[in-house]
Formats: C-alpha cells, sequence, structure tokens
C-alpha cells in the first residue's frame, strides 16, 4: 500500500513546496500565475500520468504545456518572466518522476527551490560582481573539462604504454580546476578561508599540482601570499590522509605501519597553519581591518586569472617525462631496487610507490618493512618535488614560506617513521 502511495505523497510534497516560494516571490502581484495548489496539481498530475505509462506522460506534458501557456498569458503581459512557466513545467517532470525515482525528484527539487529563492542574489552577484574576463576564464575551463576531456582515449599510448591521454588530460583539468576553485574560494569566502579550504579540498586531487597552483596565486598576487602558504600546506595535510586511506586498500598492515609518521607529519603542518593564521589580524597583510571582509565586497584583481592553462600543461608535460623514467627504471634494476623505484615514481605521485609496494606487501612478496620504507620514499621526493614547485611557481617568498613550515612536517614524519621500525 506505501509503495503505490508514496509517489503520489512525495509529489504532493515537491508541488507544494515549488508553489509556495512562486507564490511567496509574487506575493504583491495577486493575479501572477500559479501558487501552492497550482504547483501541487501538477506535480500529482504528472505522477498520476507516468502511474498510467510511460505515454501518457508525453502527452500529459504536451497538454499542460498549452494549459500553462494559457494561463500563464495574462500574467506574463503585465509582468514579463518566464521563470514560473518553467518551473510549472519542472513540476510537472518532478511528478512523473516519483514513481521511478523519488530520491532524485526531491533532490531536484530541493536544488530548484534553492534557485528560485536565490533570484535577486545571483542577479546581483552576476550584473555587479562577475566580470567579463570571469565569463571568458569560465568558458575556457568548460572547453577544457566538458569538451577536450571526453574525447580524448582511455589507454596508454606509447613507450610501455603509460602515456594515458585521458589521464594526463585529467591532470590538467586538475590543476586549472584547483585554481578555479581557490579563485571562487577568494571571491566568496576571502582570501583566509577560501584558500585555505581550496587547498585542502585540491590536495585529494594533487598535493604537487595544488602547490603549483596556490604559488601561482601568490605570484600574482603577493598580499595572499601567506593565504596561498596556507592552502598549498592543507594540500600537504590531504596528501598524508590519503595516504592511509590508499594504502590501506593494498595493505593494512603498512597503513597501520605509516600511520604514527603520517599523523605526526599532519600535525606539525596543522600546527603551522594555525600559527600562520593567528600571526597577523588579517593573513592579507592588511592590518588596518580589524576583521576580513569577503572578497567578493570588493572587486578583483585584474592581474588574477581564475583560469591559467599554461602551468598546467607544464606540470602535466614534467609529471609524464617522470612517470616514462620511473617505468624505465622498474625494468632496468627490477625488485632490488624497490625503493629506488618508489623513490622515482614519488617524482610523478606521492601515493604510486606507495600503493604498488603495500599490495608486493600484502602478496608476500616483499616484506613490510620493506614495503613502509618504499612508501617513506615515495613521499619523500615527491615533497622535493613541492618544494621545487613552491619556488618555481610562487617565487622566493612563497617557496621560503612554504618550506620553512614543511620541514618541521618532514622531520616529524622521519622521526615517527624510525621509532615504528
Amino acid at each position: 500500500m506505501w509503495s503505490e502511495l508514496e509517489p503520489v505523497l512525495v509529489a504532493s510534497a515537491i508541488g507544494a513546496m515549488i508553489g509556495a516560494e512562486r507564490e511567496r516571490s509574487h506575493r504583491e502581484f495577486p493575479d501572477h500565475f500559479g501558487g501552492v495548489r497550482t504547483f501541487t496539481v501538477l506535480a500529482l498530475v504528472g505522477s498520476l500520468a507516468r502511474l498510467v505509462s510511460t505515454g501518457t506522460v508525453a502527452v500529459g506534458l504536451a497538454a499542460v504545456g498549452v494549459l500553462i501557456a494559457a494561463g500563464s498569458w495574462r500574467s506574463m503581459r503585465a509582468h514579463p518572466g518566464s521563470t514560473t512557466v518553467f518551473a510549472s513545467l519542472a513540476a510537472y517532470l518532478l511528478g512523473s518522476l516519483t514513481e521511478s525515482r523519488p530520491q532524485l525528484a526531491i533532490g531536484v527539487s530541493v536544488v530548484l527551490v534553492t534557485l528560485l529563492m536565490s533570484k535577486d542574489r545571483v542577479h546581483r552577484v552576476l550584473r555587479e560582481r562577475v566580470t567579463d574576463v570571469e565569463v571568458a576564464d569560465a568558458v575556457k575551463f568548460a572547453i577544457v573539462a566538458f569538451v577536450v576531456l571526453p574525447l580524448l582515449p582511455n589507454r596508454g599510448l606509447g613507450p610501455y604504454e603509460v602515456l594515458n591521454p585521458f589521464r594526463i588530460w585529467s591532470l590538467v583539468v586538475a590543476v586549472t580546476g584547483i585554481g578555479w576553485l581557490g579563485y571562487v574560494g577568494v571571491r566568496v569566502l576571502g582570501p583566509r578561508r577560501g584558500l585555505l579550504v581550496s587547498g585542502a579540498a585540491g590536495g585529494f586531487v594533487s598535493a604537487s599540482a595544488t602547490t603549483s597552483a596556490m604559488g601561482r596565486i601568490a605570484r600574482q598576487d603577493p598580499a595572499r601570499s601567506k593565504s596561498a602558504v596556507v592552502g598549498a600546506l592543507m594540500a600537504s595535510v590531504s596528501t598524508m590522509v590519503q595516504l592511509l586511506l590508499v594504502v590501506g586498500v593494498g595493505s593494512t598492515t603498512v597503513a597501520l605501519q605509516l600511520a604514527l609518521p603520517a599523523a605526526a607529519a599532519a600535525a606539525t603542518l596543522l600546527a603551522g597553519v594555525l600559527l600562520l593564521l593567528r600571526s597577523a589580524r588579517s593573513i592579507d597583510g592588511d592590518q588596518s581591518e580589524p576583521r576580513e571582509e569577503p572578497a567578493e565586497q570588493s572587486p578583483p584583481d585584474a592581474t588574477v586569472r581564475a583560469f591559467a592553462l599554461r602551468p598546467a600543461l607544464i606540470l602535466a608535460a614534467v609529471i609524464t617525462t617522470t612517470v616514462l623514467l620511473s617505468r624505465w627504471a622498474s625494468d632496468h634494476l627490477g625488485r632490488s631496487g624497490l625503493v629506488g623505484i618508489a623513490a622515482l615514481s614519488g617524482l610523478a605521485d606521492g601515493h604510486a610507490g606507495a600503493v604498488s609496494a603495500a599490495t608486493l606487501a600484502a602478496k608476500g612478496e616483499i616484506s613490510t618493512a620493506a614495503a613502509v620504507w618504499a612508501a617513506g620514499a615515495s613521499i619523500g621526493t615527491n615533497t622535493v618535488v613541492k618544494f621545487a614547485l613552491a619556488f618555481i611557481s610562487g617565487g622566493r617568498r612563497f617557496g621560503r614560506d612554504f618550506a620553512a613550515r614543511m620541514i618541521p612536517a618532514v622531520i616529524a614524519f622521519v622521526v615517527a617513521l624510525l621509532v615504528m621500525m
């Protein structure tokens, strides 16, 4: 009985929610089309049509479209706007979706109502705060991520079949996306919180790429250098967390051996972040303001770009080259050079060598101790890469501030590793 009533009840709730928002939004226009009752009925009609047949939904959509157009014609002449018309069609379609995928229908309806309620804020941001350059950068990123990437083959090519165009371009998307995340975070949350959050999130994609992206932000806008250092350090914190997660998939024993070193390094990095955040009243170097204002309160610096393709292409080329070198070393050194191979793989990715060593340990082909040392070597060389990227992309000031807080974390990792061994 409940399975039969559920779609109808969910459709009623969806229609009432959308209708309530539309009625509230146009409360000053009593003759405006659509309210709680109208939208509830539309969603119910969609749900009942889907219970009859799929074809009935299509016929009902055409009929509902005609009725909506006729009913809204008068109000649209007095108060132009098509949002309510499309919201009406959405209510009908969401109602028809409740029979097969009720959870999806509820989720979409919540997003729809949130968007409808944010009308004034969205219009204000787009008209007053979003620049033409930002729109152009958004289009470029969309091309890179959603047009080019799906067209690339996802298979190994070239020497050793390690050149995977899809994965290489995914790194380009990741680097540019991290830059976007940092830029948007700064504009919405302010330099302090925006780069901190985006750095922590970017670290789960690529700490090296995040460090490079943060360095670029610091070079373009020196006033945000300390904020960018915070973002880069948080990326390394995420790396320690991710290390335990991915190694644990290969071998729980190796992951437990690495838990104390990773925790010591992460705690040291977090302490450095907290000290850096407390070193000044405003992390952006402006000591005159007692509180940091969100970045969207002021226009963005014209020299800072949300989208930069060249640094991403350079980093992808460097990492691809190191992957080739690592594969060549694997063939020529063999298993006896496990630690050296892991160290070489760390040039491209800090987790690759650790995961491969943990997998071998789980199979009993190498000892747990050897796997732990290999993981440490991989993380160590990857840290050296981050040092280099910090100085190359961010300049001397950014690189010095980054290294000053990373070195204690490296020492903590090594000491804890020696204790565990």
